[in-house]
């Protein structure tokens, strides 16, 4: 009889984890899904997604960490972008527009960083009575550094400025361009949902 009994337990064990191993995946299924969802009413939902897919754990299916996680890609590419720009910007051989063109870019993207980490700060202390003039401020700050990695592209426009640092500058610019303009589309899908 205690032969049997093991065997049932062991039968029971078995399917319980397996179940639970079966809702785990689903679980993780649904908060890409919902990651997919979301990046799709973006400007650039491919990158949108592949940018915040692999932090689908942590986001699950709350659109104000999938704002904030948003957000921290945004800054965080915009960080290493300028810290790329700066060593740029030492570089020798560049004509005088080109270096004009890249003190103004480290000057914008400087800018860039510190309104994203305003908008990430904020985005931490948002509550349902101060959600309204935060989340204004917010989407002001996301605006604005948006503006300044535009500004940055611009000085690299054109057929006056051609060649390698034309090329490696406007790469990363469009780059952070596009995650930033992906980070407020989902910042203001978070702020509809609260009108």
């Amino acid at each position: 009889m205690g032969s049997h009994f093991n065997k049932l337990l062991l039968i029971i064990i078995t399917l319980f984890t397996s179940s639970l191993s079966y809702g785990c995946a689903a679980t993780g299924a649904t908060n890409t899904d919902f990651i997919k969802t979301s990046c799709s009413t973006t400007t650039y939902p491919t990158l949108c997604y592949s940018s915040l897919s692999s932090q689908a754990s942590a986001i699950q299916q709350d659109p104000k960490l999938l704002a904030h996680a948003a957000l921290s890609v945004s800054l965080d590419t915009a960080s290493s972008t300028s810290v790329n720009i700066v060593k740029l910007s030492r570089a020798a051989g560049m004509t005088a527009r080109e270096v004009g063109a890249m003190r103004d870019c480290v000057e914008e993207l400087s800018d860039s960083v510190d309104q994203l980490r305003r908008s990430m700060a904020e985005m931490s202390q948002i509550r349902s009575s101060n959600f309204g003039l935060m989340m204004n401020d917010i989407q002001t700050w996301i605006s604005a550094a948006l503006t300044d990695e535009d500004t940055c592209a611009d000085g690299f426009a054109g057929k006056v400025m051609n060649g390698g640092v034309k090329t490696a500058v406007r790469q990363q610019i469009l780059n952070i361009v596009h995650i930033t303009s992906n980070a407020l589309a989902l910042v203001n899908s978070y702020a509809a949902l609260h009108v």
